[in-house]
């Protein structure tokens, strides 16, 4: 005689089981413990539920005899998505994109999603939120012509969504989204902890087991995190999260986890009236706009997965007329923010305690890594002086806390880009500036001649010179 039902309280955020209801989970969520029904389960059943049908047993394989190679990629049609996944699409691979609503996720997937259609076959799109006539608007704004590959179906139930891909056997599938899915095996609601791993194990299946890219959309919460439990970003090959600013027209598309390529990899994009439009000179683009003689304002370079990408640093210093100073960074990392200026206080005896701060990278973008130390001291100390750095300035490089500059990776292709983009005087790390000598020798020979100043700097009391 089996055992009966009980109800277990599940944490809605990290996935916490407690046999008893918590206000305060051990993550630190308060009011997030839902009950849900389980089945306890005779050991014995089990052994049998686990072992194979037929007796057989798997069986371990030697590492060396296991054939490598780059797996079969699939163009998506899209030259700034394909770069984020690292070359296209993978063959079996499960890829979680996640956005703010409205941002565009639902574009760039119909759009993938047509182009597929027309190049490697059939593609099912099956949303849990949208209607299908919702699903044929947008198509027909952002895809012109839809193909005659491209299926639709609105449907939340993963028995029925199995069925469907068994028999139509895409070559694309996606799930808008994972928090609408869920399995009549189980009693618990839509976006539980219980259905999001129960829904993902077999999206997992389908994939993995009939060679199917699968793109599965995720909802997001107020402070832009995934929504609900991180259980699904553990078990897909790749993490898209797809940002921007709903007033401007700018989006970024950025790998947060990566199994087949780089995770340091960004992709632009424009929101237009017929869809999403790749930027390709994205450095163009956020310097068409630059007052060139402004006051706190610095130009730096950064690298991004396989390309330069050359930034606007802006930053305003004020009196603080009550209480306690306020830093405000946008873009830069707010305790990076409070090392430089701690360093510039010691180091170039400039006072920032009664001085409000504002630090803004424009174009809403976040780079990763310290390329951009100098330029930030650099906009700071020119707001703070009421001297403008000059537009044909660029700056990059680390600040250790001893005001010494250090030196950065992919410097010699930093130089070449902002050569290429007309700056002529090229402010980096002394280490740096002595290894790029021949580089910029050859910038020089290819541009008859024209010189390019290098300066190199080894202490932050240097950039006083340069105003």
């Amino acid at each position: 005689m089996g055992k009966k039902n009980s109800t277990v309280f599940v944490c809605q955020e990290c996935g916490y089981e407690s046999p008893k209801w918590m206000g305060q989970c051990i993550c630190g969520a308060w009011n997030s413990m839902v009950e849900e029904k389980v089945v306890n389960t005779d050991p014995e059943d089990r052994r049998r539920r686990t072992t194979a049908a037929g007796g057989d047993r798997p069986k371990p394989s030697r590492l060396s005899s296991v054939a490598s190679g780059d797996r079969k990629r699939i163009d998506t049609g899209i030259g700034e998505l394909n770069r984020v996944l690292g070359g296209g699409l993978v063959e079996g691979s499960l890829t979680l994109i996640s956005g703010e609503p409205g941002i565009g996720k639902s574009t760039i997937i119909i759009q993938a999603a047509a182009n597929i259609a027309e190049k490697a076959g059939k593609v099912l799109y099956i949303s849990g939120e949208e209607s299908e006539e919702q699903i044929k608007m947008r198509a027909d704004r952002v895809c012109g012509s839809i193909p005659d590959d491209l299926f639709i179906l609105s449907e939340t139930n993963m028995e029925n969504i199995s069925e469907v891909c068994r028999q139509l056997q895409p070559a694309f599938l996606v799930i808008d989204s994972i928090q609408t899915m869920y399995t009549a095996q189980l009693d618990s609601a839509p976006g539980s902890v219980s259905q999001v791993r129960a829904c993902g194990g077999e999206l997992m299946r389908i994939g993995k087991g009939s060679g199917i890219p699968v793109f599965i959309v995720a909802h997001v919460t107020k402070s832009g995190e995934l929504a609900g439990p991180r259980i699904v970003e553990h078990m897909v090959d790749c993490v898209l999260s797809f940002t921007g600013e709903r007033s401007h027209d700018m989006r970024i598309l950025r790998a947060n986890k990566n199994r087949f390529g780089t995770t340091s990899e960004i992709g632009a994009f424009e929101m237009a009236q017929e869809g999403l439009r790749e930027i390709e000179n994205l450095s163009g683009v956020l310097l068409e706009e630059m007052d060139k003689e402004s006051e706190g304002s610095a130009v730096t370079a950064v690298y991004e997965g396989t390309r330069p990408l050359v930034l606007e640093v802006q930053a305003l210093t004020s009196p603080a007329n009550i209480g306690f100073a306020r830093r405000t960074a946008l873009g830069v990392d707010n305790s990076r923010l409070s090392m430089i200026l701690a360093v510039l206080e010691k180091k170039m005896g400039i006072s920032m305690i009664n001085q409000d701060v504002y630090v803004n990278i424009v174009g809403g973008i976040r780079p990763e890594g310290t390329y951009t130390d100098l330029a930030v001291a650099l906009a700071v100390y020119s707001s703070c002086k009421g001297r403008a750095l000059g537009g044909k300035t660029i700056s990059f490089g680390e600040i250790g806390l001893t005001g010494d500059l250090r030196g950065v990776q992919n410097s010699e292709k930093l130089i070449k880009e902002a050569v290429y983009l007309g700056f002529e005087r090229i402010v980096l790390p002394l280490k740096n500036a002595q290894r790029a000598g021949k580089a910029l020798k050859e910038i020089e020979a290819q541009r008859n001649g024209e010189k390019i100043r290098l300066v190199g700097i080894k202490n932050l009391k240097e950039i006083e010179s340069l105003f």
